[in-house]
Protein backbone atom coordinates (compact mmCIF):
# COMPACT_ATOMS: atom_id res chain seq x y z
CA UNK A 1 0.00 0.00 0.00
CA UNK A 2 1.50 3.36 -1.00
CA UNK A 3 1.96 5.99 1.67
CA UNK A 4 -0.77 8.62 1.74
CA UNK A 5 0.56 12.11 1.35
CA UNK A 6 -0.83 14.78 3.65
CA UNK A 7 -0.65 17.34 0.86
CA UNK A 8 -4.17 18.71 0.90
CA UNK A 9 -4.84 19.26 4.60
CA UNK A 10 -8.48 19.25 5.73
CA UNK A 11 -10.59 18.59 2.61
CA UNK A 12 -13.74 16.79 1.49
CA UNK A 13 -13.45 13.36 -0.13
CA UNK A 14 -15.99 10.99 -1.63
CA UNK A 15 -16.18 7.35 -0.60
CA UNK A 16 -18.07 4.73 -2.57
CA UNK A 17 -20.35 2.38 -0.64
CA UNK A 18 -22.78 -0.38 -1.44
CA UNK A 19 -26.00 1.33 -2.56
CA UNK A 20 -28.52 1.51 0.28
CA UNK A 21 -25.80 1.26 2.95
CA UNK A 22 -24.94 4.97 3.13
CA UNK A 23 -26.47 5.46 6.61
CA UNK A 24 -24.82 2.26 7.92
CA UNK A 25 -21.44 3.42 6.61
CA UNK A 26 -21.88 6.87 8.20
CA UNK A 27 -22.83 5.33 11.56
CA UNK A 28 -20.02 2.74 11.47
CA UNK A 29 -17.53 5.42 10.51
CA UNK A 30 -18.65 7.68 13.38
CA UNK A 31 -18.14 4.78 15.83
CA UNK A 32 -14.73 3.92 14.34
CA UNK A 33 -13.59 7.57 14.51
CA UNK A 34 -14.49 7.66 18.20
CA UNK A 35 -13.10 4.25 19.15
CA UNK A 36 -9.87 4.72 17.18
CA UNK A 37 -9.39 8.31 18.42
CA UNK A 38 -9.40 9.89 14.94
CA UNK A 39 -11.42 13.05 15.74
CA UNK A 40 -8.35 15.15 14.90
CA UNK A 41 -8.13 13.70 11.35
CA UNK A 42 -11.72 12.84 10.32
CA UNK A 43 -14.15 15.69 10.98
CA UNK A 44 -17.49 15.45 9.18
CA UNK A 45 -19.59 12.85 7.38
CA UNK A 46 -22.26 13.90 4.90
CA UNK A 47 -24.88 11.96 2.93
CA UNK A 48 -26.19 14.49 0.38
CA UNK A 49 -30.00 14.53 0.19
CA UNK A 50 -32.62 16.87 -1.25
CA UNK A 51 -36.36 17.25 -0.90
CA UNK A 52 -38.52 16.40 -3.91
CA UNK A 53 -42.23 16.59 -4.60
CA UNK A 54 -43.94 13.36 -5.69
CA UNK A 55 -47.57 12.63 -6.46
CA UNK A 56 -48.95 9.36 -5.14
CA UNK A 57 -52.63 8.47 -5.36
CA UNK A 58 -53.40 12.06 -6.34
CA UNK A 59 -51.80 13.43 -3.13
CA UNK A 60 -48.69 15.56 -3.07
CA UNK A 61 -45.88 14.34 -0.83
CA UNK A 62 -42.49 15.84 -0.08
CA UNK A 63 -39.87 13.11 0.10
CA UNK A 64 -36.15 13.16 0.85
CA UNK A 65 -34.01 11.54 -1.81
CA UNK A 66 -30.28 10.87 -1.90
CA UNK A 67 -28.56 13.07 -4.48
CA UNK A 68 -25.74 10.55 -5.01
CA UNK A 69 -26.88 7.04 -4.04
CA UNK A 70 -23.91 4.86 -3.14
CA UNK A 71 -21.67 7.73 -2.05
CA UNK A 72 -20.78 9.33 1.29
CA UNK A 73 -18.77 12.54 1.66
CA UNK A 74 -16.10 12.74 4.38
CA UNK A 75 -14.21 15.81 5.54
CA UNK A 76 -10.78 14.66 6.66
CA UNK A 77 -7.04 15.08 6.56
CA UNK A 78 -5.66 12.13 4.60
CA UNK A 79 -2.90 10.25 6.40
CA UNK A 80 -2.07 6.54 6.37
CA UNK A 81 -4.09 6.11 9.59
CA UNK A 82 -7.18 8.09 8.56
CA UNK A 83 -7.19 6.47 5.09
CA UNK A 84 -7.03 3.02 6.74
CA UNK A 85 -9.90 3.79 9.15
CA UNK A 86 -12.22 4.98 6.35
CA UNK A 87 -11.15 2.40 3.76
CA UNK A 88 -11.70 -0.53 6.14
CA UNK A 89 -15.13 0.57 7.38
CA UNK A 90 -17.70 -2.17 6.58
CA UNK A 91 -19.57 -1.60 3.25
CA UNK A 92 -17.00 0.96 2.00
CA UNK A 93 -15.71 -0.11 -1.42
CA UNK A 94 -13.16 2.68 -1.82
CA UNK A 95 -12.34 6.34 -2.28
CA UNK A 96 -13.00 8.28 -5.47
CA UNK A 97 -9.59 9.09 -6.91
CA UNK A 98 -6.78 7.58 -8.90
CA UNK A 99 -5.30 4.31 -7.68
CA UNK A 100 -5.06 4.34 -3.90
CA UNK A 101 -4.83 8.13 -3.61
CA UNK A 102 -8.18 9.87 -2.92
CA UNK A 103 -8.94 13.07 -4.86
CA UNK A 104 -10.31 15.97 -2.82
CA UNK A 105 -13.41 17.85 -3.96
CA UNK A 106 -13.16 21.52 -4.88
CA UNK A 107 -14.53 23.85 -2.18
CA UNK A 108 -16.96 25.27 -4.77
CA UNK A 109 -18.48 21.79 -5.34
CA UNK A 110 -19.16 21.38 -1.62
CA UNK A 111 -20.66 24.90 -1.40
CA UNK A 112 -23.06 24.16 -4.28
CA UNK A 113 -23.98 20.80 -2.78
CA UNK A 114 -24.74 22.37 0.62
CA UNK A 115 -26.90 25.03 -1.09
CA UNK A 116 -28.83 22.30 -2.93
CA UNK A 117 -29.30 20.37 0.33
CA UNK A 118 -30.30 23.47 2.32
CA UNK A 119 -33.49 24.12 0.37
CA UNK A 120 -36.39 23.66 2.81
CA UNK A 121 -39.21 23.63 0.30
CA UNK A 122 -38.61 22.09 -3.10
CA UNK A 123 -39.18 24.45 -6.02
CA UNK A 124 -41.43 23.69 -8.93
CA UNK A 125 -39.77 23.57 -12.30
CA UNK A 126 -42.69 23.73 -14.70
CA UNK A 127 -41.59 22.95 -18.22
CA UNK A 128 -44.87 23.55 -20.05
CA UNK A 129 -46.44 26.73 -21.39
CA UNK A 130 -49.93 27.71 -22.53
CA UNK A 131 -51.10 25.62 -25.54
CA UNK A 132 -48.62 22.79 -24.84
CA UNK A 133 -50.31 19.44 -25.58
CA UNK A 134 -50.18 17.14 -22.53
CA UNK A 135 -51.38 13.76 -21.35
CA UNK A 136 -52.76 13.33 -17.82
CA UNK A 137 -50.74 10.60 -16.07
CA UNK A 138 -52.31 10.54 -12.59
CA UNK A 139 -55.66 11.07 -10.91
CA UNK A 140 -59.26 10.51 -12.00
CA UNK A 141 -58.60 11.90 -15.51
CA UNK A 142 -55.59 9.65 -16.16
CA UNK A 143 -55.23 8.85 -19.86
CA UNK A 144 -56.99 12.01 -21.07
CA UNK A 145 -55.17 14.39 -23.40
CA UNK A 146 -55.56 18.13 -23.57
CA UNK A 147 -53.86 21.52 -23.87
CA UNK A 148 -52.47 23.72 -21.12
CA UNK A 149 -54.66 26.81 -20.68
CA UNK A 150 -52.80 28.38 -17.72
CA UNK A 151 -49.74 27.81 -15.53
CA UNK A 152 -49.41 28.75 -11.83
CA UNK A 153 -45.68 28.55 -11.03
CA UNK A 154 -46.13 29.52 -7.36
CA UNK A 155 -48.50 26.66 -6.52
CA UNK A 156 -47.15 24.17 -9.08
CA UNK A 157 -50.57 23.89 -10.74
CA UNK A 158 -51.69 23.85 -14.38
CA UNK A 159 -55.12 24.11 -16.00
CA UNK A 160 -55.69 21.63 -18.79
CA UNK A 161 -58.50 21.92 -21.35
CA UNK A 162 -59.86 18.41 -21.92
CA UNK A 163 -62.58 17.58 -24.43
CA UNK A 164 -65.40 15.77 -22.59
CA UNK A 165 -68.90 15.15 -23.88
CA UNK A 166 -68.18 17.22 -26.99
CA UNK A 167 -66.89 20.36 -25.28
CA UNK A 168 -63.68 21.62 -23.68
CA UNK A 169 -63.61 21.44 -19.89
CA UNK A 170 -60.86 23.10 -17.79
CA UNK A 171 -59.30 20.83 -15.13
CA UNK A 172 -56.85 22.12 -12.52
CA UNK A 173 -54.07 19.62 -11.85
CA UNK A 174 -50.75 19.43 -10.10
CA UNK A 175 -47.94 19.88 -12.63
CA UNK A 176 -46.61 16.42 -11.77
CA UNK A 177 -49.90 14.88 -12.98
CA UNK A 178 -49.26 15.81 -16.62
CA UNK A 179 -46.65 14.91 -19.23
CA UNK A 180 -45.79 16.69 -22.47
CA UNK A 181 -46.88 14.78 -25.55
Amino acid sequence: MPKQIQQHGRRWYVIHTYSGYEENVAENLRQRIESMDMEDKIFNILIPTEKKIKIKNGKRKIITEKIFPGYVFVEMTVTDDSWYVVRNTPSVTGFIGTGNVPSPLADKEIEELRKRMGVDEPKYIIEVTVDTPVKIVDGPFKGFEGKISSVDNERGKVKVLVTMFGRETPIELDYLQVKKI
